[in-house]
């Protein structure tokens, strides 16, 4: 009887043959053959093969069309689809915020204002990034071929990265349209932005990339690694400074205070280029078992603290007619009343709003930006500047320890509305670089200067993470991952500027 079915069924003419195709198995011998099981092991059928060979092969072109015939058809179709209908709709948008601003605060927002300069840059820097996006450097950023893969997950994360849009080219975009804004005649008479306008969109960006580390950051590799944090936090940095005054004096013969303000400035790691490349670390398992994305983002933090703190005291220290002990313990004051109200802000967020509230990531989200938002220009209003980003950075890490796994959904608002102000802080950047104010010598000097305290940077990174249980290459990439200058030099490059502008009470009429 099982004979009789089997020889049946292998008369019944097959799906391939019933549609005048020749079956998988009887093509010529330059052809491939199909295996009898599939790649999970399971017996394949004709159908599945015919499927399987179907999904394999490119369609063939059909005769009579082509694709460039198709894509004008596309682009000119009426309504409008595909690229066409995408400027539309971006020109569209653009155009329609200018308006509502235009109808809400008149000429502030015609050429020449500035919010009309503030939506040009912004806008500009956008499209910058976009562009410069479309390169691509590989596994760029961050170099996960530095680092081990922690976990247990057998499975590759390349796709965490390859996900990600390469960072160095966007930010690359945009401070090249800022650095056009400002250097192009015609655009920059009529793109001017104030001052405080720029300087307090800065510290929002500030604000937020902080507030994104002190989520990221994980308690457990933190206290592991808190000495190797402790020296990673103050040695680059401190050597940095104290190389960068020295070589200030010497070479541009600046005065020791405006030397240190110098050195402090460079000696700050950019939290802006850091935390986001060790976040795609962290997510794709790189460095995790070690902690190397931890102690980069909280050695990160607590640099930038030590620099913003520095440059304040130094800064005290040239306009005001005190005593050099009374600058130096009004710095260890910001450090304290920074981690204080961090914790007491950080402890008020952790269990407001509670659990049984609606949309808890999003107050949350609230809370924790609004309050970071406040501690950095709440410091300066109270006349404790440098307690702002400490402050900060406590807050976010109290919260995320309290919040445990919840805080994932935060962190991806945080995200969004960073990839909001990124824009603004890398354009205002680029476009404080004047062409026509820079003399060819002075820029040598700078050049020298920064290259030097560059290379003791590196050298004394490199050695403050000996004896920490990392391997070479692990101690190359946290040495070259310590170069990054963007963010605190962006945003407290203008606060001499500003001093000197209150000095004189011509502050309304700073301009970029």
């Amino acid at each position: 009887m099982m004979k009789e079915d089997m020889v049946n069924k292998d008369s019944e003419p097959s799906v391939c043959e019933r549609n005048g195709m020749i079956p998988m198995h009887e093509k010529s011998e330059e052809g491939s053959t199909v295996d009898a099981k599939g790649t999970d092991g399971n017996i394949q059928t004709e159908e599945t093969a015919l499927l399987n060979h179907s999904a394999q092969q490119p369609p063939e072109p059909i005769s009579g069309s082509s694709t460039p015939a198709g894509t004008w058809r596309q682009i000119f179709a009426c309504p409008p689809q595909g690229l066409l209908s995408q400027i539309v709709t971006s020109v569209s948008a653009v155009v329609l915020i200018w308006a509502v601003v235009w109808s809400i605060t008149g000429p502030e927002c015609l050429p020449g204002g500035n919010l009309f300069g503030i939506l040009c840059l912004y806008f500009f820097a956008v499209i910058g990034g976009k562009i410069f996006g479309l390169i691509k450097i590989g596994t760029l950023p961050p170099l996960p071929a530095l680092l081990g893969r922690g976990g247990k997950s057998s499975v590759p994360k390349f796709s965490v990265l390859q996900d990600e849009p390469p960072l160095q080219p966007r930010l690359t975009g945009m401070l090249l349209a800022g650095f056009l804004i400002r250097n192009t005649p015609f655009v920059s008479d009529i793109v001017q932005i104030n001052l405080r306008w720029s300087a307090a969109l800065r510290n929002i960006a500030l604000s937020i990339i902080l507030t994104r580390a002190g989520l990221g950051l994980d308690p457990k590799a933190l206290k592991k690694l808190k000495a190797v944090c402790l020296r990673l936090s103050f040695g680059p940095c401190l050597s940095e400074t104290c190389t960068a005054a020295v070589f200030a004096y010497l070479l541009m013969h600046l005065p020791w205070q405006w030397g240190f303000i110098l050195g402090f400035v460079l000696g700050a790691v950019s939290p802006a280029v850091v935390v986001p490349s060790m976040l795609i670390l962290q997510a794709g398992g790189y460095g995790v078992e070690k902690g190397v994305p931890t102690l980069l983002m909280a050695a990160g933090s607590i640099d930038d603290i030590l620099a913003i703190t520095g440059f304040n005291t130094c800064l005290g220290m040239a306009f005001s007619s005190g005593s050099t002990l009374y600058n130096v313990l009004q710095g260890v004051l910001e450090v304290a009343v920074g981690i204080a109200a961090g914790g007491i802000l950080g402890m008020f967020v952790r269990y407001f709003p509670s659990h049984d509230q609606a949309s808890l990531p999003w107050k949350r989200s609230y809370f924790v930006l609004g309050l970071s938002m406040f501690a950095v220009f709440g410091s300066v209003y109270f006349g404790f500047p440098g307690s702002g980003g400490l402050c900060t950075l406590v807050l976010a890490f109290i919260a995320g320890v309290g919040w445990s796994d919840e805080k994932k959904e935060v962190e991806k608002i945080v995200a969004v509305a960073w990839n909001i102000f990124q824009p603004f802080l890398f354009g205002l950047i680029g476009a404080e670089v004047s062409v026509t104010s820079l003399r060819p010598e002075t820029v040598g000097l700078c050049v020298a200067t920064l290259g030097i305290a560059l290379a003791v940077r590196i050298i004394v990174t490199f050695l403050m993470v000996c004896f920490a249980g990392f391997n070479f290459k692990e101690k190359v990439f946290v040495s070259l991952a310590w170069i990054p200058k963007a963010t605190v030099q962006g945003t407290y490059n203008l606060q001499p500027v500003l001093v000197l502008c209150q000095e004189k009470k011509v502050l309304s009429n700073c301009t970029d």
